[in-house]
């Protein structure tokens, strides 16, 4: 069996702790592992498993396999995609490359984002599917309903046996039509993840979307290497059709059957949500970070740079980054994509970047900005190193911090400790590497009249970034 991962969303519906750079799998929202890095732990102590396959934003790539490499995680294939296509062309490329290993696998497939609970359960429900793979069919894991839920779709099945072959896929239902599925008791919320044999989904996505499978195994043919990561061909994969498993298979085969999960599940896809699967105190409130309150009650407050203090409120969220604030009615933290895409059309870079921006070498943090200057806390991870590189509109001032600096500055390479300075004139080809074995730290004062981040022409780079 291989797990596939799908790793794709943006996670705007948690904004402003999750946004395009860093989306919510990636996050460590109930504990020391991210919700991706969970997803794959959860699998410990599964039979015959193999090695997994995920499948990806190319932008994620970096920060994918360190979380990986951060969980022992080894041999993984990790499968770029050069834009979102949904999900079906997504399992597609799952399919055809665990094809490649020979033997036919079995593939489990699971989004990164999602919460599971009772472990014992879900690999029993593993268990039951995989002998329904075997058989040829396509199985679709649908969660007992613990609510009349109008923010999931539903399966229904033919009766209330497990396995049953499933009868429709639903939409998201009114609050009275999901009470009536509720109360029929053979209707399950959908999860979206299946499970089946490499050939079983690969001949009905030839039978039923066979655009889609050709664009992929256009895409997966002419693959390049790269470092860890498998990337597509881009124009392949673009003329791919955009479509949802669901939509392009399961709602038309004659093969899927449905196995009832009853394990904790949730899809942390929204506030309320999040606050439903964290610790709660006596008065229903999850405090997350330096909070203090007064008269609060069943509220979610989290706190990621400085001291948050609510008072006299009931049934809120409210989330401090370091650079956004929101506050909400839970009842209507629902629309915070509508927010972000007002924050998008204004143009505001925090619609979808956090101030920290996570790159293949380590992390920089902008704590400070004006009209002609930026300052960075740039922490670079040992024995890596950024591009080399050059500017067209602004010079630069390092000062080490901690650890040790290996700099080149055109023709000059000089070693800087802790206290040491340097100075990057404009236009001068310069690389900052880490020959140490503990973390570089550096503050990066950056002056002149443009200070994007697309004013970085590079001239060499280990990590193959486009120049």
């Amino acid at each position: 069996m291989i797990p596939v991962i799908m790793s794709g969303g943006s996670g705007t519906r948690l904004w402003p702790l999750s946004r395009k750079n860093k989306p919510k799998q990636f996050l460590n929202l109930f504990g020391d592992n991210s919700l991706f890095q969970d997803t794959l732990l959860r699998l410990n102590g599964l039979e015959l498993l193999e090695s997994p396959i995920i499948v990806c934003n190319e932008d994620h790539r970096f920060m994918v396999a360190e979380q990986l490499q951060a969980r022992n995680v080894e041999k993984a294939e990790i499968v770029l995609e050069p834009c979102a296509r949904n999900t079906a062309p997504a399992i597609a490329l799952a399919a055809l490359q665990a094809q490649q290993r020979g033997n036919d696998p079995i593939l489990l497939v699971l989004a990164a984002d999602h919460v599971i609970q009772n472990i014992p359960a879900f690999h029993q429900a593993i268990a039951a599917a995989s002998t329904e793979a075997e058989q040829g069919r396509l199985v679709t894991f649908g969660i007992m309903p613990t609510s009349p839920h109008t923010g999931y779709g539903y399966i229904e099945a033919q009766d209330e046996s497990s396995p049953s072959r499933v009868s429709a896929f639903v939409e998201k239902p009114d609050l009275e039509t999901a009470q009536t599925y509720v109360d029929a008791g053979n209707y399950y919320w959908n999860s979206g993840m299946f499970m089946f044999k490499a050939s079983t989904v690969l001949t009905e996505l030839e039978r039923l979307s066979p655009e889609i499978l050709l664009a992929c195994k256009q895409a997966l043919t002419e693959a390049a290497s790269d470092l860890d990561f498998i990337r597509v061909d881009k124009t392949s994969f673009e003329s791919c059709p955009e479509d949802s498993f669901d939509y392009a298979v399961m709602e038309n085969t004659e093969k899927a059957v449905v196995i009832p999960l009853d394990a904790g599940w949730s899809d942390v896809g929204s506030w309320s949500s999040l606050w439903e699967n964290t610790q709660q105190d006596e008065n229903n409130n999850s405090l997350i970070g330096d909070v203090s309150i007064h008269n609060v009650s069943n509220s979610y407050v989290h706190s990621e740079q400085r001291l948050v203090t609510v008072m006299g409120l009931d049934n809120v969220v409210v989330v401090e980054t370091a650079d956004a604030v929101m506050v909400a009615d839970k009842t209507q933290a629902e629309n915070i994509k509508q927010v972000v895409q007002i924050l998008a059309k204004q143009q505001r870079s925090e619609a979808t970047l956090h101030r920290k921006g996570y790159r293949p070498w380590g992390v920089y943090d902008a704590i400070d900005q004006g009209e002609r200057f930026q300052v960075k806390r740039i922490t670079v991870n040992p024995g890596a190193s950024l591009s080399l590189q050059m500017h067209h509109h602004r010079a630069e001032h390092w000062i080490v911090v901690t650890g040790t600096a290996e700099v080149t500055c055109d023709d000059k390479v000089s070693i800087l400790s802790e206290n040491e300075s340097t100075f990057i004139p404009l236009g001068a080809v310069h690389r900052l590497h880490n020959p140490g074995r503990v973390p570089l730290e550096i503050i990066e004062v950056q002056s002149g009249s443009y200070l994007g981040e697309d004013d970085i022409v590079r001239l060499d780079d280990r990590y193959n970034r486009e120049q």
